[in-house]
């Protein structure tokens, strides 16, 4: 199924069901930096994102969300290879229920599009930088667990089905609008492709509801890389220590 057919089911999934039982949200911001897992995705460079998302009463949810990039071209660049690339879409959906007052469960599936990257073109130990997750997530209170399971290749690492990652964190509302929420994540690499590139990251993110739909956050990055040469990419260092500031509109 290529791209144009995804989108065009996910926007019938997006348009089903009644109102009455349904909410359709659309966001859109900036970012300072796109960091994903803790990993620069547009090497210092900012990042202009959107998306929208339908929930329905029972529990199901879909949704799409896109940004620029910068890091498929970066790659293809450094090995002096035309990867193309800049422009990421995340397709996904799912069920959210409740096991107890008090705790929630949610699981799903996210397709990570990047249209039409050629990264597999890097040589023998890149493959198609397309991944595809399944996830599980538990909440409760102000805390939630994730844990993320790559079935197909992992952001472009050849033989690197099985790869996950797993994510703590939690939101404390300090009053007046403000949150502040500490995150550590693992990720974990499979394949000899990936040597030395599993890490553990970390963030503090404090954020502040301006009111009419209106937010903005200012993150604390920090990624523990079992080697951090392997995220410099053209004498970026796409793991090192960073501040994003982001502001979004949620309508």
């Amino acid at each position: 199924m290529n791209l144009k057919s995804k989108i065009a089911l996910a926007a019938l999934a997006l348009t089903a069901g009644s109102s009455a039982f349904a909410q359709l949200a659309y966001n859109v911001g900036v970012v300072s930096e796109y960091r994903y897992r803790g990993i620069a995705q547009t090497s210092g460079e900012p990042a202009v994102q959107g998306g929208l998302d339908y929930a329905h009463s029972s529990g199901f949810y879909v949704g799409a969300w896109g940004t620029n990039i910068s890091w498929i071209k970066d790659d293809g660049d450094a090995a002096g290879v035309k990867t193309k690339s800049n422009v990421e879409i995340d397709l996904y959906g799912g069920y959210k229920g409740a096991l107890t007052k008090d705790l929630s469960y949610d699981v799903g599936y996210l397709r990570y599009e990047y249209v039409g990257n050629k990264y597999k073109d890097i040589g023998a130990a890149a493959a198609n930088a397309n991944t595809d997750e399944v996830y599980v997530g538990l909440t409760y209170g102000p805390a939630t667990l994730k844990y993320s399971y790559a079935f197909s290749n992992l952001f472009g690492f050849a033989d690197s089905k099985g790869s996950s990652y797993a994510d703590l964190s939690a939101t404390f509302d300090l009053g007046k609008g403000y949150s502040v929420t500490p995150h550590i994540g693992v990720q974990d690499i499979k394949g000899q492709n990936a040597a030395g590139y599993s890490y553990v990251d970390y963030a503090v993110t404090l954020g502040k509801d301006f009111g009419a739909g209106f937010t903005g956050t200012l993150a604390l990055i920090s990624v523990n890389a079992d080697d951090q040469t392997k995220y410099t990419v053209n004498g970026y260092r796409k793991a090192k220590d960073q501040v994003v500031l982001g502001v979004k509109y949620t309508f």
